[in-house]
Parts: C-alpha cells; sequence; structure tokens
C-alpha cells in the first residue's frame, strides 16, 4: 500500500459515501484513477466493504458494556465467532491476553438487555466466567486512517 492508497483509504473512512471525483480531489488523481484503486484495495482485502456508522442511542441501544469471557480450557477464534455471532447484542468480538479469552462488545436498549445478553453467553459451552463493564458515556472515536 503506498502513500495514495493510505491517502484514499483515509478519505473513504472520513466520508465513505464520497464519489470517487470527490476522493481523486483530495487525492490529486482522476475519478477512474481512484475507482480502479478502490477496486485494487478492496480485491486485496485492504478495504474489506463499506458500513454506515450510526448512533446507537437513535435505533434505541442505550446502553453499552463490555464483558471479559473465559472459557473452560482452550477456545479457538473461530468456536468464539460461531458461539457469539448469532447474538444481535454482541456488535464486536476480540481475542486477548490475559486471563479472559474474549472481550465482547455488547450493545442494548437497557441494562435487562445487556443482562440477558450475558446470560446467554453465559449459557454457552464450556463458558467458565463473564465480567462486565458497563460503559458510562462515549467521550470520542477515532476513525482508522
Amino acid at each position: 500500500m503506498d502513500e495514495l492508497d493510505r491517502a484514499i483509504v483515509a478519505a473513504l473512512l472520513r466520508d465513505g459515501r464520497a464519489t470517487y471525483q470527490q476522493v481523486g480531489t483530495q487525492v490529486g488523481l482522476s475519478a477512474p484513477a481512484v475507482k480502479r484503486r478502490v477496486d485494487q484495495l478492496r480485491q486485496r482485502g485492504a478495504i474489506a466493504g463499506f458500513t454506515a456508522i450510526v448512533d446507537p442511542a437513535s435505533l434505541g441501544w442505550d446502553t453499552e458494556a463490555y464483558v471479559e469471557l473465559s472459557y473452560q480450557g482452550n477456545v479457538s477464534p473461530a468456536r468464539l465467532r460461531a458461539d457469539l455471532e448469532a447474538i444481535p447484542e454482541v456488535v464486536g468480538v476480540r481475542t486477548i491476553t490475559g486471563d479472559a479469552d474474549a472481550l465482547v462488545h455488547v450493545m442494548a436498549a437497557n441494562i435487562a438487555g445487556v443482562e440477558s445478553t450475558v446470560e446467554r453467553m453465559r449459557a454457552l459451552p464450556q463458558v467458565d466466567r463473564t465480567r462486565t463493564t458497563i460503559v458510562m458515556s462515549r467521550l470520542f472515536e477515532r476513525p482508522r486512517t
């Protein structure tokens, strides 16, 4: 990935709906040149897809938590994905170092929703324990460039 590719990715992170012409103006390329590079970035997997960033509260997700999830014995990332992907309130999962096996990002309508999601995780085979931290406020999120 060269500097132009990085600039294109940064422009798309700022505004994923920008046209190729708008991105080209920002990075000094023509619209067709930007499209070729974006197609190549997608083909190589550097750009995995496009998504909307929404305000969680506008969707009724007023409560956010992070759950440290520990299994008995070893657990593979594939198993974590299979176990947690089906739970709609789970919006992200990361494998981590330390005592827990994964850090699970949960968003729900209220504390009861977080609690039922944690209970659902606890009911998974071989889950040993959980530790939940409730988010009090979101201060900022930095786009990755």
